[in-house]
């Protein structure tokens, strides 16, 4: 998998995508810090990347779009330092890697997840998994 870290989250996450063997850059690195969220999706969508985000923006846009992709994944914890959720996060993005490779919005709390299917559509697409270890 191919990931783009937005500037809302350290750069830090890109040593630990790259350490599962993924590729993954950090948004500064690619794009101007001020660019729109839309931009960053549209990047995200020519270079076959997906998001990793805090903002909830991202999946307002991919609703308001319908759009197909690219994958987001929202982290929705108190402490997003990979050093804390780092195994967690990875650990979930490995179960759904397949979905997100097809486009989905994956959501990450503290302890849970749940990942729905592009386009978004409803409740019906949206599949919650266990609580996870901590």
């Amino acid at each position: 998998m191919k990931f783009v870290v937005d500037m809302n989250l350290t750069p830090e996450w890109c040593e630990a995508l790259t350490a599962e063997g993924w590729d993954a850059v950090h948004w500064y690195t690619v794009g101007p810090a001020t660019a729109l969220d839309e931009g960053i999706l549209t990047w995200a969508l020519t270079e076959g990347r997906i998001v990793l985000t805090q903002d909830l923006d991202f999946g307002a846009i991919l609703a308001a779009t319908n759009a197909n992709a690219p994958s987001v994944v929202l982290l929705r914890t108190h402490d997003s330092l990979p050093e804390s959720i780092g195994l967690q996060v990875i650990s979930v993005l490995h179960r759904y890697q397949l979905s997100l490779e097809s486009g989905s919005l994956l959501i990450i709390d503290d302890g849970k997840s749940r990942i729905r299917i592009l386009p978004l559509r409803g409740d019906l697409t949206t599949r919650l998994s266990p609580d996870l270890p901590t």
